[in-house]
């Protein structure tokens, strides 16, 4: 799916700024995208940008109403059904990361069909998606993987698209997850795919590209997660990676969602998703770690990811307190 960009953010009746993350994220890394932001009066979120009615938006030239809220259960409320209603009727497309689709409210399918207008459901695939051929593609990939899930794989994509892009290297972000499309207006949700499809659909979305080219290929879930391995494997497969960035958050206890499974060891970690990714791309490499030490002090952090770098003699960074430059460098010889 692709979205019309520029945006104007929705955030509705958010609770709070957690609530409103997608939106944030969408004006964090891409502030070009955006002309503004609508809020409902008691939202408790802010991202910063200009407040604007649905018609300043529009004089400013926004194309998508962007849902950059998400509410408890994934639904869309009926406080917001005026509101879109209304850029629907000023011609503007909506597009939203919710459990529950646009298209499944009657109200906001006839008003998207009398004015033109597209709903985007982004969570949900639109079009099919081959199986993979595994036949080798033009072009160099990056991917990112987990030692957990929620570990940081897209802020870690983001960061590495925008400091290669700022160092002259040809590249961009393929978004694999519902926030990432609402980034980019591009990608596919691979948790909805059927999953003999998976990998098929990453062909699709990192395609033949020129050899000096990069695919910066968001990941999802982790070759540990009882749940979600096979949806890694789909994506590890399809993206015929030359380098792995793995990503790791090291004060869990267990893995998200699993008190009985503990986290791996990073080394066997890195081995695993090697030897997954030799497959279709025998060359493939693991370039360095991307840790996200949120919860740790300044001190705790900088002590841990030295003792790791030694560790495993590979660049070792917080893409958040230090970016991701070390990284990048990795990847000029490839």
């Amino acid at each position: 799916m692709k979205m019309e960009q520029p945006y104007l953010l929705f955030l509705g009746d958010a609770a709070d700024p957690l609530a409103a993350k997608v939106a944030q994220g969408i004006k964090t890394w891409r502030p070009e995208f955006c002309v503004g932001q609508f809020r409902l009066e008691n939202c408790n979120a802010d991202t910063g940008l200009k407040d604007l009615s649905i018609k300043q938006a529009v004089d400013l030239g926004a194309k998508t109403l962007v849902i950059g809220v998400a509410n408890r259960g994934g639904i869309i409320s009926e406080a917001w059904i005026d509101v879109l209603l209304e850029a629907l009727d000023a011609g503007m497309d909506i597009a939203s990361g919710l459990h529950n689709k646009l298209v499944d409210v009657p109200a906001l399918v006839a008003a998207a069909e009398k004015n033109d207008c597209s709903l985007f459901d982004v969570r949900y695939p639109t079009q099919q998606y081959p199986v993979a051929s595994g036949v080798k593609r033009s072009g160099k990939r990056l991917l990112t993987v987990g030692t957990d899930c929620s570990v940081g794989k897209m802020y870690t994509s983001l960061a590495i698209e925008k400091e290669m892009q700022s160092q002259g290297i040809d590249a961009d972000f393929r978004a694999t997850g519902q926030t990432g499309i609402l980034i980019t207006g591009d990608g596919v949700s691979v948790d909805c795919v059927v999953a003999d499809f998976i990998a098929g659909a990453i062909e699709e979305i990192s395609p033949d590209n020129s050899p000096e080219h990069w695919d910066v290929i968001e990941g999802q879930g982790s070759l540990f997660h009882a749940s979600f391995a096979g949806v890694t494997m789909g994506l590890i497969h399809g993206s015929q990676p030359d380098a792995l960035v793995l990503c790791h958050e090291p004060t869990r206890e267990h893995m998200r969602g699993l008190p009985t499974y503990s986290l791996p060891d990073i080394q066997t970690c890195i081995d695993a998703n090697l030897t997954a990714a030799r497959l279709t791309n025998p060359d493939v490499c693991c370039i360095g770690i991307s840790v996200n030490t949120s919860a740790m002090d300044e001190q705790e952090a900088m002590s841990y990811m030295d003792m790791l770098e030694t560790e495993l003699n590979l660049p070792v960074v917080d893409p958040f307190r230090q970016g991701v430059s070390r990284l990048v460098e990795q990847l000029k010889g490839e």
